[in-house]
């Protein structure tokens, strides 16, 4: 009779009347045989009433210690309930001749991994494998352990094991994790391989974006173009991919193609500084500048401290012949700590070019520590001193251009005649 009533109150909480059905199970739960208990309590644990399913079990383990399977089912048990030691304890009295030992080194390979021992999570996954080297589920997790930990080349061969007899396991897509793997070690037209079949299996989000950054990464940009467009048309919220399609579309020439991305990302993403960034790098390519300059100060409004913004927008302002806006940018910019030496180089320009002598001097000098190995800058610097009347350093720097390019005629008859004055 009381099998009846359990049953009926088990098929109440499956079919949604789970407050009935919950009740009845707690009148009856003290008549219930031992092995009855059992059952409810695996019920509890696939319901998600740990609490429950624990209590019950507990209760088993103390009346039966030497139950295996009740001390594996505690052990599970514990772990959900984060007492990881308590779990680690019983799992280490299950004996090593019971069929159910590789279980439990499988379980305390997952509690060390938990516990951030992935050496000795290895050691017990390896100690299971010797005792049964065809069970698929010991490749599985040797092949997560060892992904999770970024080891992706010892991951490949137990993905590979798997494919030949399985598509997915525990809900993971095998294919998928192969490609990842291969895609992080540079093999990108394996990986690709493996996104075919992948996508054939799921085409979700991730897989999309998986499939076109390798693409990318490998220089497929039609088939990156190809990828990021099918997962745009999926989920134009995965923001991540915007940036690389804006790029890849740059890599086939597609200026236009690649500004509209751009426009598109910052949509749904407005406050993607990067993305800012590259539209303003493509506006001045395909020669729309006041657009670059609006992409930048909205990339900068973000981050007032970004220097690669900050640098291609000076840029704009000295090709427009707009030098104290070039000056106030900078300045604005070391006020949030930002230093780098084309700042100084930029200063440099555009104190000359308003006759600021003195000052293009200062920020000339403290640019040349890290430009003194690039002739353009060396040439610049050479002139602005030769304009200056500073004669003397200004033939030290055309000695060291000359040094660096023995062949330039120009260079060569400016430091003879300066010679000549020495």
């Amino acid at each position: 009779m009381f099998n009846q009533v359990l049953n009926e109150a088990i098929d109440l909480v499956n079919k949604g009347e789970t407050k009935e059905g919950l009740t009845l199970l707690e009148n009856i739960t003290p008549t219930l045989h031992d092995e009855e208990k059992l059952q409810l309590a695996d019920q509890y644990y696939q319901w998600g009433i740990v609490d429950k399913a624990h209590e019950m079990i507990e209760e088993l383990h103390f009346l039966y210690p030497d139950e295996i399977q009740v001390t594996l089912f505690l052990a599970e048990l514990k772990i959900d309930l984060e007492n990881e030691e308590e779990a680690i304890n019983l799992l280490d009295n299950i004996p090593k001749d019971h069929e159910s030992y590789p279980h439990a080194l499988l379980l305390l390979a997952d509690l060390f991994q938990m516990q951030g021992l992935p050496e000795v999570s290895e050691q017990k996954l390896k100690e299971a494998k010797d005792l049964l080297p065809q069970e698929p589920v010991l490749d599985f997790a040797l092949g997560e352990l060892y992904f999770h930990q970024g080891q992706y080349k010892h991951a490949i061969p137990y993905y590979e094991e798997l494919l030949k007899e399985h598509k997915a396991i525990s809900g993971v897509h095998l294919n998928q994790r192969l490609a990842e793997c291969l895609s992080a070690i540079g093999e990108f037209e394996a990986a690709l391989e493996h996104y075919k079949e992948a996508i054939e299996d799921q085409e979700d989000a991730d897989t999309l974006f998986g499939y076109g950054f390798t693409a990318y990464q490998g220089g497929f940009y039609k088939t990156a173009i190809q990828q990021f467009i099918a997962l745009k048309e999926a989920d134009p919220h995965y923001t991540s991919f915007y940036l690389y399609l804006a790029k890849a579309y740059e890599h086939e020439g597609l200026l236009e193609e690649s500004l509209e991305t751009v426009q598109e990302g910052i949509k749904v993403d407005e406050y993607n500084k990067d993305l800012f960034l590259f539209g303003g790098k493509i506006a001045i390519k395909a020669g729309q500048i006041q657009v670059a300059e609006s992409l930048l100060r909205e990339s900068l409004a973000i981050d007032p401290g970004h220097i690669e913004a900050a640098i291609t927008l000076s840029h704009i302002f000295l090709q427009d012949e707009r030098y104290d806006d070039v000056i106030d940018l900078i300045t604005e910019s070391k006020k949030y700590g930002e230093e780098d030496p084309q700042f100084e180089w930029n200063l440099a320009r555009a104190y000359h070019q308003k006759e600021a002598y003195t000052q293009a001097l200062k920020h000339y000098e403290l640019a040349y520590t890290f430009f003194k190995d690039q002739r353009d800058f060396l040439q610049e610097f050479g002139y602005f001193l030769l304009e200056e009347g500073r004669r003397q350093q200004a033939k030290g720097i055309f000695h060291e251009i000359l040094k660096q390019d023995p062949s330039n005629v120009e260079i060569g008859e400016i430091l003879l005649q300066l010679e000549d004055e020495f």
